[in-house]
């Protein structure tokens, strides 16, 4: 069982809602998104939401570098 199944909070500054994913704080960070926390972030669905905003344009450039 993790701790997002347990219910530990978002780890965003400010925000108090339940996570419902966990990412490594280095993502997070390089989103945009002030975090309080060391190796794990753990994010709320509105937070997770803005997270996927950002590393849209991201992704898609990684999926088009490895595209054979």
């Amino acid at each position: 069982m993790g701790k997002v199944a347990k219910g530990i909070k978002c780890s965003v500054s400010g925000c108090n809602s339940e996570a419902i994913r966990s990412l490594p704080t280095e993502k997070v960070v390089a989103a945009g998104l002030k975090v309080s926390s060391s190796r794990r972030t753990y994010l709320c669905r509105e937070h997770y939401k803005q997270f996927k905003r950002e590393t849209k344009r991201e992704k898609k450039v990684e999926k088009w570098r490895y595209k054979p």
